[in-house]
């Protein structure tokens, strides 16, 4: 044992060791690093003074329109007054964004008024201001504000909408900060132009944002407009934008629209690009290129999280850019997406359209390792995880390792009827399948060729029944007219549920959509029916006796032998206990997600084993980590939020389950089908799944009936 342990310290060691740059890269990328950390700071101490003016002008703008100080020629939102908003909604409305109280709510009459007054005719002005408003609604307000004050107390509120409103701030800051930044680079680039007389907006030579034609070359111009519109040194053309505008504004030309123009440039200058520009593909290499020499110093704390599943993965993107280092340790090489697993059962789809490399995912994350390797034990004591021959290290260990099947006691069943949660399986499963309709079409037993055209799933949950109406549409139609000997259409489809009814977790009147769906496919679906014995002829149910030479387990899962690891209480499954910070109790640092841990944070019910619910659990550990990181307190508990239920049966049926809001039928399907092409890691395979499915819907025909692993 003690020769076993050396040679796995000395196999670590060897693992650990980095990639060591040359001196003179070294040299250049710390100058770099040098100068960016610079404009980080400069950025950093300017943004909250100049957002904080940027709020208190705007709202000062208000305040004269809605409190009459300006003559009625100049006053655009006079037209407006009274008949969208009030005199009083609007001058509360600027008082919040001025203190930064509810901001993005307070925005909101705000933009209305502005846009109401760009409609009837209040020229420019209500133009330009919307843009700022529309900042401050994506991004919110700065550090200097009452919502930077009240954050944290906020997050460990018992507000009703406090989460839900925090998730949707934090979703829209996402999704609309980057498209916000790409717009406001092509706006400036055309009103610098428009300026310089290169081009007319509106069909007129007056230009957007720079009345007056700044005193630039043309090529000069044109160098500021092009960097700002591909994103390119954005921060030194931003600045070159507020050199041409102070140029008109002391060239004899003052206005109101320079200020505006002055505003958004300065919002990019000190902003950047945002994600969609060359300074951000720029910036990643370089991040590459530089993360030998900054993330692998042992000082920093070592994250290791073991499965690169949803909540693995969650926890890994949680910790971009964290000052720690992490290490991501899966036995296989590929991210799979488990909710379509069966139809690459089912040839439906190819295991490539489901899976995607582990490193590829976080190739632009320099603080995350990579090892492939299969976990055999992990020491507590001394913080090592053993992987065969080798060891790791940590001092945060997050167990997001799964789960397999479940026999209930019956581990022989294994053979006969494989479950499916691995890429193998369902190539396994779709072997089967396919070799049952070719032996069946030589088949001279007219018995034997029904055995093999009986195919029969246990299991009534979601797995088992998208199983078995996907078989049942490739026996009825994906293999119409290929056989010569046997009718695939005739194959008999047999669903058995130990239950009372199918999806017990959907209402009861999901539960019997489903089964007529099934139903009016061919398929027969026995409820409150068990498996007793399963063997090469066929599955026993009682002391009724089904011939068949194809069985899929679907009926449950266990969890990893985590648990075992660790030593920790487990419950009847093998989950892990976790506290409601998903931490293991006893084991500080050390914490379980997804089908791993068993928590009850689902007010007080147990969280589902669904991919949405190890994908939070892996973003509050991240979260938490990030605190732990900084010294700060931990955030509140874990809270899970369920967004509902889907599950497919065939073509255009479908369930869901969204809480107030159930659907069946083809707009169940439309919206399962969307929801799971999203939930895609990667946009390729968005695309192949997308172009799969279009192509089955329109020809009945699945593309991916291989048989593979099979030498005949």
């Amino acid at each position: 044992m003690s020769a076993t342990l050396t040679s796995g310290a000395a196999v670590a060691g060897e693992l650990a060791k980095p990639f060591q740059p040359s001196a003179k890269d070294t040299a250049l990328a710390q100058r770099l690093r040098g100068l960016a950390r610079f404009g980080e700071a400069a950025r950093a101490f300017v943004w909250p003074h100049f957002e904080l003016t940027l709020r208190l002008w705007i709202a000062w703008v208000f305040v004269r329109h809605a409190g009459g100080m300006l003559p009625p020629e100049l006053a655009w939102s006079s037209a407006v007054v009274g008949g969208f908003v009030t005199n009083s909604v609007v001058l509360a409305a600027a008082a919040l964004l001025a203190m930064g109280l509810l901001t993005r709510l307070a925005v909101v009459p705000l933009l209305l008024q502005a846009l109401a007054a760009a409609a009837l005719g209040g020229g420019a002005e209500p133009l330009h201001c919307a843009a700022l408003l529309v900042w401050f609604l994506v991004v919110g307000a700065g550090p200097f504000a009452l919502d930077s004050v009240l954050a944290s107390g906020a997050e460990r509120s018992a507000l009703p909408l406090h989460k839900g409103l925090a998730r949707l701030y934090a979703a829209l800051t996402r999704l609309g900060r980057p498209l916000l930044l790409l717009m406001l680079r092509l706006v400036l680039a055309a009103a610098l132009l428009s300026a310089a007389g290169v081009v007319w907006i509106g069909g007129a030579t007056t230009p957007l944002l720079l009345p007056w034609s700044p005193t630039l070359a043309l090529p000069l111009a044109w160098l500021i407009a092009c960097s700002l519109a591909l994103g390119i040194l954005t921060g030194v053309a931003a600045f070159g934008f507020l050199l041409a505008v102070a140029a008109a504004w002391f060239g004899g030309a003052p206005s109101i629209a320079l200020l505006y123009g002055a505003s958004l440039a300065g919002i990019l200058c000190l902003q950047g690009a945002g994600r969609w520009s060359v300074d951000a593909s720029l910036e990643a290499r370089f991040e590459r290129l530089v993360a030998p020499s900054t993330w692998d110093d042992e000082r920093l704390p070592h994250v290791v999280v073991v499965g690169a599943g949803f909540g693995g993965l969650a926890v890994v993107a949680g910790l971009r850019d964290a000052r720690c280092r992490v290490t991501l340790v899966d036995r296989r090489n590929y991210h799979l997406f488990q909710p379509l697993l069966y139809q690459v059962a089912t040839c439906g789809l190819s295991p490539a359209d489901i899976a995607t490399p582990i490193r590829e995912l976080v190739r632009d994350q320099p603080n995350v390792r990579v090892v492939l390797g299969r976990v055999t034990g992990v020491d507590v004591d001394r913080r090592q995880v053993w992987l065969s021959e080798r060891s790791v290290r940590f001092d945060y260990l997050v167990l997001a390792t799964g789960a397999r099947h479940a026999y209930f006691g019956n581990d022989r069943f294994e053979a006969f009827a494989p479950g499916l949660k691995k890429i193998d399986d369902a190539t396994d499963i779709r072997r089967r399948l396919l070799l049952a309709f070719e032996r069946a079409e030589q088949a001279a037993d007219p018995d034997e060729r029904q055995a093999l055209l009986t195919f029969v799933i246990v299991g009534g949950g979601p797995t088992g029944v998208e199983m078995a109406g996907a078989v049942a549409e490739l026996a009825q139609h994906g293999l119409r007219g290929e056989f010569r000997q046997l009718r695939p259409e005739n194959a008999r489809v047999i669903l058995v549920q130990g239950a009372p009814r199918l999806l017990p977790n959907f209402p009861e009147a999901l539960s019997d959509a489903t089964r007529r769906s099934l139903q009016a496919l061919g398929v027969e679906v026995l409820c409150g029916e068990r498996a007793t014995d399963i063997d090469a002829e066929g599955v026993s149910l009682g002391d009724r006796r089904i011939r068949t030479r194809t069985v899929v387990w679907a009926a449950g899962v266990m969890a990893s032998p985590a648990g075992k690891w660790i030593r920790a209480e487990q419950d009847g499954a093998g989950r892990v206990l976790v506290n409601p910070q998903l931490e293991v109790p006893g084991l500080p640092d050390v914490f379980a997600v997804g089908d791993t841990a068993q928590s009850s944070a689902w007010g007080g019910r147990p969280v589902p084993g669904i991919a949405p619910a190890a994908k939070q659990e892996g973003a509050y550990i991240a979260r938490l980590l990030r605190a732990r990181l900084r010294g700060a307190s931990d955030p509140a508990p874990f809270s899970y939020t369920h967004h509902g239920n889907l599950a497919t049966i065939g073509r255009a049926a479908a369930v869901a389950d969204l809480g107030r809001v159930r659907l069946t039928g083809p707009v169940a399907w439309w919206f399962w089908g969307v929801v799971h092409v999203l939930f895609l890691a990667q946009p390729r395979h968005r695309v192949a799944v997308s172009l799969e499915w279009a192509w089955a819907y329109l020809t009945w025909r699945k593309s991916s009936r291989l048989i593979t692993g099979y030498d005949g």
